[in-house]
This record gives structure tokens, C-alpha cells and sequence, in this order.
């Protein structure tokens, strides 16, 4: 049974090895992250070449993720190395002082406009949370702070201010000009980072359509503020990444897993995917395996219904790039075999306006009430389909077959989907039953006798036209179902 649950690699310095980069396809990534807040364009280009030739050679789609950096709020620079924060001492922000000549007294910051942000007694978190800022005064354009967690802060680390509030766009202008790379480099999915409203995620579509790309939105759940409106947010996103780092400085780490948890299903309800990410196997920067705690977090997500978990540093810099997807890939596997992971009765009382979502749930309650069928084909032109089909919670296995590249690129993200290579057909419908059965036995997906659903449409080649659907086992003559 093929692994649910898609596994996100982060391309760096430490996968540019292309045997590194082929044993990663062989621990079975499914999609590839471009992070754009470090590297050139030069070198992002030359690893997405590099993946692209790789999936041809393995005749296996990957999705190409491209991460915008957004407005990242940092701490300039520090002229002679880190400094020593000690707790109940000063320290001061100063929105004037040169980025480079930060001392243990004072440093300047990348964004002068947090000063408007802010209010005596705020409390601002450095460096992920490590360091923990009280503000006691605001003089011009210093900020004076008592030090309530202190430590070793060192250059460009980011700032939060704990509960969110800071006014920065969404997009930067480096934004702006990555959106045109990603454009350029046939992008699947693009995220876009500290989402605050519905309003961020429509601009980044509108910059990606008028720049040529036609990738899916990822909306970047960091921000307090986003969870206020949290279902505009995900009703105009074709994912959301719970991206723990900066959500649980904002909202402190004892509410981050109910929060998840929440997210996670409610993009769920929505029709949306989900990807989990930050720190799940952080330990395998340095160590060959993972911590427990990593081992039950990745489970934990993959029962919460998450499509995707994502490895960040684990595989861009990391020493075990290679062993991080295996060990992710083995607790999913495991994690999935559990009930609650292959049923459930998600969605069953909902009510649905696309009929294309009607017959996906049609397709998914029989599959999981009529014990013989063995795998589900969805002959698709947009992946909608399919889409609808992975809400539901299933061992089932779910072949979305399309002529598109760009869409099986595209699904290798959906929960317990798997792109298949099929061109729409116009001949008749028993025809069309023949040239889907015989493609997948041709993958090896199914063996005679097996059970399989389909659904497609009566227009071929027409989107979100999906109205039909039949039992068939493979071997019968296809003009009859099963008994």
C-alpha cells in the first residue's frame, strides 16, 4: 500500500549532491521546497533543473513548493559578534542605528516601522522565543527594554511581538520579484509567508496570474492575527501551512497544538489542503534518527489528517538528509495503518453545491463500505476530483489520471492521491472503463480480479464536468458491474 501522507524536502546546499538528490526520490519525497529567503535565484533555478531531471528519469511527478520569504522583521548585525543578554539587564532597539553596528547595548532593525507597532510593557520574542524583551520605554526612535529571558543573540535573528499586531505587509517588493521567478520556474504551489487576511493570499494570485504562473496559493499561518480570519483565509488558498516557528512565538507554545489541531481540520471541512511544518525532525540536522518527541509529532499530524509534513533544515543543511524522509516516511507508514487514519465519517452529513464534489463523495462512501474495492481512478482535468475525494479518510488508495503534467505535479500533494499519465479520450464510455483499467494494471496499481471505482465525465477533457461513476472489476467484460 502505498504511503497517504506526502513528505515536503527542502532543497539546499545539502541535497546539491545529485546522488544525495537520488536517494532522496528513492526515500519517496513527493514534493520539493524552494526556500526564497536564502540563495540566489542562480542557484534555486540550477536545483529546480536538477529535480526536474530527476522526475523525468524516474518517470515520477514532484511538486515544486517556492517560499516567499515576506517581511521578515530582523535584528541588524552586530560589529564585534554576539552579544550576552543577561536577565534583568537593558537592552535597546534603535530604529536609527546602522545595521552593522549593533553592540551589547543597542542594534538597529530592518523595520523601522515597529515602533508604531508597540506599547509600553509588550513583550517582544528574539530569535524564535529564545530571548524575551520587555518594553519599558519608547524614546524617539529607541525602544528601551528590560531583558526577561535572556541569552546569545547573534546577527539577523527575527522578532515577534508575543499576540501578533505588527503591520507589516504580506508582501515585500523581494516578494514581488520572486513571484516573477516562481512565475518563470512553472511554480506548483507558491507560499506566501505571514499571512494576516484573504486579501494577501488574492494579491499573491494576482502578481503569480499576471507574471504567466498558474501554481496553487499556500497560505502561511505565522500570524496571531490570521487565526481571526481564519476560514476567509483558507476559503481563497488552495492550502495552508500550519508553520509552527513564528505561530507559536505569537501565540505561545501551550496553545500551539490545539490550534493545529483546529487548523488541520478546518481546512479539511473546507476543501483545502493542509501541510504541517517547522521543526518535525529537527534533531536530524546533527543526529541519524529522531527523537521520540519527533516521532510522535509526525504521527500526531498524520492522525490530525494532515496531506503533507514538511522537513525544513532536516534535509536543506542537515547531515542526514537522506535518513530524515526515510525516518519520516517509516512513522507515517505506521502512523497510517491506525483506524482512526483509513475511516472516519468526515464529511458525511455535509452538503455539497459542485456535483463533481457529489459524486467524489459518492465515490469515497462506497469505497469505504463496499469491502472489495480496491483502489478509486478519478480521470481528471483540473484535480478537483481527487481533491474532494482526499478529505475523506480512507485506506484506499485514490489514482488521479490526467493528460496535464501540471496537474499530476500538482495533486502529488493530496492526501492519498497518485498521479497517473492518462490523455482524455473521446471514445465511448465503456472504451474509456477499458483504457483506465488497462493503464493501471500497466502501474501495477491493480491485478485481476481487484475492484475499482471510477469517475469522469460525460464531456471529455472538460473541466469540473466529473457526473459518473461505476464499480468495475478488472477481468469482467466492463459494460457490467460486479455483483
Amino acid at each position: 500500500m502505498p504511503r497517504r501522507t506526502k513528505i515536503i524536502a527542502t532543497l539546499g546546499p545539502a541535497t546539491d549532491d545529485p546522488a544525495v538528490l537520488e536517494a532522496l526520490f528513492d526515500a519517496g519525497l513527493d514534493a520539493v521546497r524552494i526556500n526564497l529567503s536564502h540563495g540566489s535565484h542562480a542557484e534555486h533555478e540550477r536545483r529546480i533543473r536538477q529535480v526536474r531531471e530527476h522526475s523525468r528519469k524516474h518517470t515520477r511527478p514532484v511538486a515544486l513548493l517556492m517560499d516567499l520569504q515576506g517581511p521578515k522583521i530582523r535584528t541588524g548585525r552586530f560589529a564585534t559578534g554576539a552579544v550576552e543578554l543577561v536577565e534583568g539587564g537593558t537592552f535597546c532597539l534603535d530604529m536609527t542605528r546602522p545595521l552593522d553596528a549593533g553592540d551589547s547595548q543597542c542594534v538597529g532593525l530592518t523595520y523601522p516601522e515597529l515602533i508604531k507597532d508597540v506599547a509600553v510593557d509588550d513583550l517582544l520574542l528574539l530569535d524564535d522565543g529564545r530571548i524575551v524583551l520587555q518594553i519599558q520605554q519608547i524614546q524617539g526612535p529607541k525602544i528601551v527594554c528590560t531583558v526577561v529571558v535572556g541569552g546569545t543573540l547573534s546577527d539577523n535573528k527575527g522578532i515577534n511581538r508575543q499576540g501578533g499586531g505588527l503591520s507589516a505587509k504580506a508582501l515585500s517588493e523581494k516578494d514581488r520579484v520572486d513571484i516573477r521567478f516562481a512565475a518563470a520556474m512553472e511554480a506548483d504551489y507558491l507560499a506566501v509567508s505571514f499571512v494576516r487576511e484573504a486579501a494577501d493570499v488574492e494579491e499573491a494570485r494576482r502578481l503569480l496570474r499576471e507574471a504567466g504562473g498558474g501554481g496553487g496559493i499556500v497560505a502561511k499561518i505565522e500570524r496571531a492575527e490570521a487565526l481571526e480570519c481564519i476560514e476567509e483565509i483558507i476559503r481563497v488558498s488552495d492550502a495552508i501551512m500550519v508553520a509552527r516557528g513564528d505561530l507559536g512565538v505569537e501565540i505561545g507554545d501551550a496553545e500551539l497544538p490545539t490550534v493545529q489541531k483546529s487548523l488541520v481540520r478546518t481546512a479539511r471541512e473546507m476543501n483545502t489542503v493542509a501541510i504541517t511544518a517547522t521543526q518535525m525532525m529537527e534533531s536530524m540536522i546533527e543526529n541519524s534518527i529522531p527523537t521520540r518527541a519527533e516521532v510522535f509529532d509526525v504521527a500526531n499530524a498524520v492522525f490530525d489528517g494532515t496531506d503533507a509534513v514538511m522537513l525544513s533544515g532536516e534535509t536543506a543543511m542537515g547531515a542526514n538528509p537522506v535518513k530524515a524522509v526515510a525516518a519520516m516516511d517509516r512513522v507515517c507508514r505506521e502512523a497510517e495503518k491506525h483506524k482512526s487514519v483509513r475511516r472516519s465519517r468526515h464529511r458525511v452529513d455535509a452538503e455539497f453545491l459542485r456535483r463533481d464534489e457529489a459524486i467524489a463523495m459518492a465515490a469515497m462512501y462506497a469505497a469505504n463500505h463496499y469491502l472489495r474495492v480496491t483502489a478509486i481512478a478519478a480521470l481528471t482535468e483540473s484535480g478537483s476530483t481527487p481533491k474532494s475525494m482526499s478529505r475523506i479518510s480512507s485506506g484506499i488508495p485514490i489514482y488521479a489520471m490526467t493528460g496535464h503534467r501540471a496537474v499530476r505535479r500538482k495533486v502529488t500533494l493530496f492526501r492519498g492521491v497518485y498521479p497517473v499519465n492518462l490523455q482524455a479520450t473521446s471514445g465511448s464510455s465503456q472504451k474509456t472503463n477499458e483504457i483506465i483499467i488497462e493503464t493501471l494494471l500497466q502501474c501495477n496499481a491493480v491485478k485481476e480480479g481487484d475492484v475499482v471505482i471510477i469517475t469522469k465525465g460525460d464531456a471529455s477533457g472538460v473541466e469540473g464536468h466529473t457526473n459518473t461513476l461505476q464499480i468495475i472489476r478488472v477481468g469482467d467484460h466492463l459494460a457490467h458491474s460486479p455483483n
